[in-house]
């Protein structure tokens, strides 16, 4: 028995809940979610809750259901509250600044790096902490993971683009000639 799958998801005032042909579209005051779900998992919305179901006791039918079930979480979460990302830059001259839909980068490297921001998200930059915020729980952690991409820290002096509160684990240098 699936112990996520089984639990309904509750629905907050101003967020609806629409199914056709496995298409989930959830609406909230964040903007709209859709995601596919998968053919054997049914949706069943009232009383402010969805519940999914499934139709028999296979491996693949209990890990299915406790899959949709989390995306549809998910999706009201998102749509209610958003999701968010910090990264921090630490180095000397690495910096970063957001504008529009780009956010331009100083890493290091022999030019700056521009990226632009997709679509849903928005990207702000205080001081060496870049904040990635969105609706879409996957587009804001793919994001913030091909930013810590482009220079992740490295283990000698800590220089690099990490998540705030991650741990680096740090080398001890080359030990010089007694």
């Amino acid at each position: 028995m699936s112990r996520i799958g089984n639990r309904p998801v509750d629905l907050p005032d101003g967020v609806t809940i629409t199914s056709k042909e496995g298409q989930v579209e959830v609406k909230g005051p964040k903007g709209t979610l859709s995601e596919r779900l998968p053919e054997s998992i049914g949706l069943e919305v009232g009383d402010g809750k969805a519940t999914l179901t499934r139709p028999d006791e296979k491996k693949e039918s209990r890990a299915l259901h406790g899959l949709a079930r989390a995306l549809l979480a998910n999706m009201v979460t998102g749509v209610t509250t958003g999701f968010t990302k910090e990264l921090e830059i630490q180095g000397v001259g690495y910096r970063a600044e957001a504008g529009g839909k780009n956010l331009k980068l100083s890493l290091g490297f022999s030019h700056p790096v521009e990226m632009s921001v997709p679509e849903g998200l928005s990207v702000s930059v205080a001081e060496n902490v870049i904040k990635v915020e969105g609706a879409s729980k996957q587009s804001v952690g793919q994001f913030a993971s091909e930013i810590r991409k482009l220079r992740p820290p490295e283990p000698y002096k800590g220089k690099g683009v990490r998540y705030v509160g991650e741990q680096v684990r740090r080398k001890v240098g080359k030990a010089g000639a007694a």
